[in-house]
């Protein structure tokens, strides 16, 4: 019995159950989100006081005088983040940076356990759309 045929039919299907998802077939989050600005690479911890999770690859920052709102869309996604409903990050500065590393932090009984991490995006200020 020669296995070896089986196994390189199944190879492409294991590789591309590991590739990330193509951004172009991701549906765009709700709502939709006009640009009103120049997209920053930084943003102060100050200027946010709320975060909501859009998608699993979607964080809306909301703060600041005028009810000011940033979205920030994760270049690779980042999976279970939707689901876990909360992250957590960790900076040595006083700002969050789109290079920075976000944790998804997944309910476990009564304490929470981080996941695995995902890198930021730029942060675009916004205006939702109603």
């Amino acid at each position: 019995m020669n296995i070896r045929p089986a196994a390189l039919l199944l190879t492409p299907l294991a590789l591309a159950a590991c590739t990330p998802d193509n951004p172009a077939n991701t549906p765009p989050p709700a709502p939709a989100a006009t640009q009103i600005g120049a997209a920053v690479d930084c943003l102060s911890v100050t200027r946010f006081n709320n975060t909501r999770i859009r998608d699993d690859r979607t964080i809306d920052f909301f703060g600041g005088a005028g009810n000011q709102i940033w979205r920030v869309t994760m270049p690779n996604g980042c999976p279970g983040l939707k689901s876990a409903g909360t992250f957590s990050y960790e900076t040595s500065l006083t700002q969050l940076c789109k290079q920075d590393i976000i944790y998804p932090l997944q309910q476990l009984g009564g304490s929470y356990q981080r996941m695995g991490g995902c890198g930021m995006g730029a942060f675009v200020p916004v205006k939702l759309a109603k």
